[in-house]
């Protein structure tokens, strides 16, 4: 180690062996094939859709009540509402059938 007097500094001057360059080169390499990757995933990833949009004062009504009695408490419950909605829609119809309008 020697003390840089300009700048009030410590240098250390590190050598590296050829193995000790190649296994940092290497690890270089891995490292950048998995952002490769990363980013292979990132750019393949389908974006994200809404399933239902729901109206702002519903929105508030589900963050009121997910406060007051638990986030899985309250998607339980609108899971088993809108199954049940759904299962109404049908209305005996075979699944993949369209139900009547009517009903």
């Amino acid at each position: 180690m020697k003390r840089d007097g300009e700048t009030d500094e410590w240098v250390i001057n590190v050598k590296y062996s050829k193995e000790d360059r190649e296994k940092y080169s290497d690890a270089i390499d891995r490292m950048q094939e998995g952002l490769d990757s990363m980013i292979d995933l990132y750019n393949e990833a389908e974006d994200d859709k809404d399933l239902i949009q729901y109206e702002e004062d519903v929105i508030s009504a589900i963050k009121r009540a997910k406060e007051t009695f638990g986030s899985d408490f309250i998607d339980q419950k609108i899971n088993t509402i809108v199954k049940e909605v759904l299962s109404l829609m049908q209305g005996g119809q075979t699944p993949g059938l369209s139900p009547d309008k009517d009903k």
